[in-house]
């Protein structure tokens, strides 16, 4: 194909370099052949035996690692970090690949659950693997890429309950717990961009880690994750609770909901925020200092009766002095979302968990490659709400433009008011992907995207298919 036309794929792999350079060469044929399959089977995505074999072996090679695989990918995100200014949300959470295999224990297990019915039900070991990876986003909401990722599986699965019949958890140092990951992806996050003062990690009750606060401390860079943990705090003789109950309602603040059914409702919530000097656990004040921290808390006035009462406390280490500062980290924690969406790509679009790879080793290479084919059909979807009216060729070479132009010429709304812009472009792509553009219609979706650029690249490939029996 046209070196144009696969720009992308040469800025996101320049990065990953192996041993044996035709293994680099391996996985630029893989990343080209999977983007244009987007969810198929490898078999499908390669179309011979030959190249079927050949990536195969490419998974299976002892001398590739899912780290060197997505090394071009971290660099490609450091290179639009820099390109950036101001704060960047680098968001943490942890996802779980789940798969059926006559053979578990070839990829490891990662819970347990109830089988059968409720009079004769019995629990079964899940067999799959986990992932936690850190996403850098602006403010405008714009995924710039990876920062960090980890991916483990487990030998024999021991439910937190067993564990706590065995050992103390809350004596036992963060570096023996799974939680540690939490503190790595930030280390790591901090070693990459090289600005830890730019960066706020943000993260969901898992994330509710003391250790983290004071590594995030340690290295000068920003927390900000919903607390599940009532502390003790000032003199030690009353927890963070006990404080904020004393804080006045700084004022109120619509946001949207969605009940069980996904209809949307708007609804008001009281907010306080205080600052607050935090104690660290009694069994490890002798490792961890006190910190002086800020507490959000917005919470409904009285009880719905259709769903949960939305109560949400997010604790920092920004400083929050006024009711606007506090609804701007309400929305910056909003964001957090986006890597479930993440998640959701790898699993939906990619079909991440329908992959037939036999061992955990291989499934991890694969789904390190599937990573950088989801970022880039989140970050395209995203690309159209944040900065609609860039230069196309930020995302869309010569050659795909005067396809799109040819196959959707810009006639009706939203087309003819979006002419030339990436926005306009990204629109095409999407309703190739059955997005019926209607002038009411909110702005296209990760799953119209992946199949639109997928037809786009079928397209592509008989169009240069044709071009070379016509010239013969």
């Amino acid at each position: 194909m046209d070196a144009e036309v696969n720009a992308w794929f040469d800025e996101e792999l320049a990065g990953s370099t192996f041993a044996d350079e035709r293994l680099g060469k391996r996985l630029r044929q893989l990343v080209e052949r999977l983007d244009g399959a987007m969810g198929a089977s490898i078999p499908l995505a390669c179309q011979d035996w030959a190249n079927t074999k050949a990536a195969y072996r490419f998974f299976a090679n002892d001398r590739v690692s899912e780290g060197e695989i997505l090394a071009g990918h971290f660099q490609a995100t450091r290179s639009r970090f820099a390109s950036t200014t101001g704060p960047i949300l680098v968001l943490q959470d942890t996802s779980e690949f789940i798969y059926q295999r006559k053979r578990p224990e070839r990829i490891g297990f990662t819970g347990r659950t109830n089988k059968g019915k409720a009079d004769r039900s019995w629990t079964q070991s899940v067999c799959g693997l986990l992932m936690h990876s850190s996403m850098a986003v602006t403010l405008d909401g714009l995924p710039l890429g990876l920062a960090a990722i980890k991916f483990w599986t487990r030998s024999k699965f021991k439910g937190t309950a067993a564990l706590k019949k065995k050992v103390n958890l809350t004596r036992l140092p963060i570096e023996e717990k799974e939680s540690f990951r939490w503190l790595q992806n930030m280390r790591e996050s901090i070693a990459l961009f090289g600005d830890a003062a730019r960066c706020i990690h943000v993260g969901d009750r898992e994330s509710d880690i003391y250790e983290l606060f004071c590594m995030a401390h340690e290295l000068g860079t920003h927390f900000l994750v919903r607390t599940c943990v009532d502390r003790l705090a000032g003199d030690g003789e009353h927890t963070i609770a006990a404080e904020m109950n004393e804080a006045e309602i700084s004022g109120m603040h619509e946001v949207e909901v969605r009940d069980a059914n996904g209809k949307p409702e708007t609804i008001a919530v009281e907010i306080r925020f205080r600052r607050i000097h935090v104690l660290p656990p009694i069994g490890k004040r002798k490792r961890y200092p006190a910190l002086d921290l800020t507490v959000i808390h917005a919470q409904e006035r009285t009880e719905p009766k259709h769903r949960p009462r939305i109560d949400w406390k997010l604790i920092t280490d920004l400083p929050v002095l006024s009711h606007e500062d506090a609804i701007e980290k309400l929305d910056w924690y909003a964001m957090r979302w986006k890597i479930e969406t993440f998640h959701k790509i790898l699993k939906s679009g990619c079909k991440a968990e329908e992959a037939r790879l036999q061992t955990a080793e291989r499934l991890v290479k694969l789904i390190a490659v599937f990573c950088i084919l989801a970022w880039r059909i989140f970050w395209m979807t995203m690309l159209n709400r944040a900065t609609p009216n860039a230069d196309p060729t930020v995302a869309i070479t010569q050659i795909e433009m005067k396809l799109l132009d040819h196959l959707l010429p810009d006639k009706g709304e939203p087309l003819a008011s979006r002419a030339g812009t990436l926005s306009g472009y990204l629109i095409k792509i999407a309703k190739l992907g059955g997005y019926l553009a209607r002038a009411h219609d909110p702005p296209p979706g990760n799953t119209v995207m992946w199949r639109g650029l997928s037809r786009l690249s079928d397209i592509r490939i008989g169009m240069t298919i044709s071009a070379e029996l016509v010239g013969n």
